[in-house]
């Protein structure tokens, strides 16, 4: 058997590289982290464009103006007119959300604070410290050296001042780092968006450049059911979303509980972060009823408890589990998979990811079938 020089030299290489990573493998997992936490706003950028592009593929297709003359001012204009309105779809919808929430939750807390404050007064009166409180425990304040007490109590406070400011400055930096990268990603979005098809012809080209027709036509397959499972995943996570918010707000109003559309709208926003988000929103929602009726947020708790469940294993499979081509028993382990291993996160992309990997497993399966 004749070995040419080319096979040598590639296994010579893939030896060599396979040493750099096992003895440099610390080094490189830092570079690493290091250039994926400076893409982190280029990241963020390409997430919005994916999701805003599917709002503004809609609009495209039904532009008011499509039978302008091709060329023109209007069809010029298109993506622009189109863009500009998804992005204000999406920033209505959730300055909507926060007028609907933020006051009303803000009244609650103040009620509550001035019931506390009400209860306080009326506790923290002498005439009823004697009877809420032991003998000794009374005769232990009084021995107390109250004068040296508050000196430690100054000296404590003084020493966790600079740890508060740190803390303070961590938390600022980390919001400033933040509003950067959501500007930066907003920025970056637009630009994706206004040029997705010269990006994705010069994409193409590379690939038919550099790569082998066999490759370019596996990762090309590879990208489409990604890009179909995620397309479809995030369709049905907002239309699931709307089922459960209506649920939760017909079924408030019927069991007669108050702030029955706004906590609606809550659990359906909360809702997109898939099964423990409903959660979520119901925990700032049984909260608000509490300011008005102890019992009724009791009865709220064991209603969401309840329509959760329906949720995850009937609507949640069913209807996401059927926009992405994945039974419900597989939603199911990729949400309990993708959580234990990335948390939210990973409820997120457990679903689509598994989907694209299902799809493509089955079609190769097929294919064997078919062979055979």
């Amino acid at each position: 058997m004749k070995i040419e020089w080319k096979t040598c030299y590639r296994i010579g290489l893939s030896i060599f590289l396979l040493f750099l990573c096992v003895h440099y493998w610390n080094t490189a997992v830092g570079l690493f982290l290091l250039a994926f936490k400076a893409a982190v706003p280029l990241l963020t950028g390409c997430a919005i464009a994916y999701m805003v592009n599917i709002l503004m593929s809609l609009y495209e297709k039904y532009y008011v103006l499509f039978r302008a003359k091709k060329g023109g001012a209007a069809d010029k204009g298109r993506r622009s007119v189109c863009m500009a309105a998804a992005f204000l779809t999406l920033f209505a919808a959730a300055a909507l959300l926060v007028k609907m929430v933020v006051p009303e939750l803000v009244s609650c807390i103040q009620l509550l604070g001035v019931k506390l404050s009400e209860v306080i007064g009326q506790y923290g009166d002498s005439r009823f410290l004697p009877a809420l409180l032991p003998e000794e425990t009374l005769k232990a304040l009084a021995s107390m050296d109250w004068e040296k007490t508050i000196q430690q109590a100054t000296r404590f406070l003084s020493s966790g001042i600079s740890g508060a400011v740190g803390t303070m400055t961590s938390m600022v930096a980390s919001l400033f780092s933040g509003v950067v990268t959501c500007l930066v990603g907003f920025i970056f979005s637009v630009y994706l968006l206004s040029g997705k098809e010269k990006l994705q012809s010069q994409g193409l080209r590379l690939m038919r450049s550099y790569l082998r027709p066999e490759w370019n036509r596996k990762i090309l397959y590879v990208l489409r059911v990604l890009n179909d499972s995620f397309h479809h995943y995030i369709v049905g996570q907002c239309v699931e979303a709307v089922i459960l918010g209506s649920l939760c707000a017909g079924g408030m109003l019927i069991l007669r509980m108050p702030y029955a559309v706004m906590i609606g709208t809550l659990v359906g926003f909360t809702a997109l972060i898939p099964v423990a988000g409903a959660y979520i929103g119901a925990g700032v929602g049984a909260f608000m009823i509490l300011t008005v009726s102890p019992l009724k947020a009791v009865l709220f708790l064991v209603f969401i408890v309840v329509l959760q469940q329906v949720e995850g294993n009937v609507i949640y499979p069913r209807v996401v589990g059927s926009s992405v081509g994945l039974p419900g028993i597989w939603v199911l382990a990729a949400v309990t998979i993708g959580g234990g291993l990335s948390g939210v996160l990973g409820m997120l992309l457990g679903v689509p990811l598994a989907a694209s990997l299902y799809r493509m497993l089955r079609e190769d399966v097929g294919r064997h079938d078919g062979k055979g």
